[in-house]
């Protein structure tokens, strides 16, 4: 298949926003495959942010980041994306260049804890207000299950509804797979 696949479209449109130094954010750390790709990009003198509600997934993500060796350049917070605003510092404000969710559920673990959708457009309002202008937003959407359909519901009519002055807004989808597969949506700052 020559078309790219969800995933790996999505690490091509934070390749795109992210250098060495940057500082960026994981919304959903899950088993922190993405903060370990993050921190790969943003380097040893970049930062990377990260949330999970779950210590499930706080403590899979300190043991990837160490595996990988790359613990000091992310901080992570046993916290809904929700605060980002609250707990990233001031002195990064205007200075994120990328962020990724991957919306659901944990992979492996208790598929009653979800993301929501007014915690998710939370999160993507505070987002658009800390970046730097053609910063990326990156929100990988798992409509495959009830709680997922209804996010993906509000947020493609939060993602409609924003002034393509300020934001630019994408959706990469694959129109003709069954049992409801993930697509992208990618909001880049104007």
């Amino acid at each position: 298949m020559k078309i790219t696949r969800i995933l790996p479209f999505a690490r091509q449109l934070l390749e795109k926003a992210v250098i060495t130094g940057d500082v960026v954010v994981d919304a959903t750390l899950g088993n922190g495959h993405d903060t370990v790709f993050l921190a790969s990009l943003v380097g040893e003198n970049g930062r990377v942010y990260g949330f999970d509600v779950q210590e499930e997934a706080i403590l899979a993500s300190e043991k990837r980041l160490a595996e990988q060796g790359f613990s000091n350049q992310v901080t992570l917070f046993h916290a809904g994306h929700e605060f980002i605003e609250k707990l990233i510092p001031v002195e990064d404000y205007g200075l994120i260049t990328g962020a990724i969710f991957n919306l659901g559920y944990l992979p492996g673990s208790d598929k009653t804890i979800v993301t929501k959708p007014e915690t998710t457009i939370s999160a993507i309002g505070q987002l658009l207000k800390l970046m730097k202008p053609e910063g990326i937003i990156v929100l990988v959407i798992y409509q495959g299950h009830v709680e997922g359909a209804i996010e993906r519901d509000a947020l493609l009519t939060y993602c409609q509804q924003l002034n393509q002055k300020t934001a630019h807004v994408l959706q990469y989808q694959f129109l003709n797979q069954q049992n409801n597969p993930p697509f992208i949506i990618a909001i880049e700052k104007g």
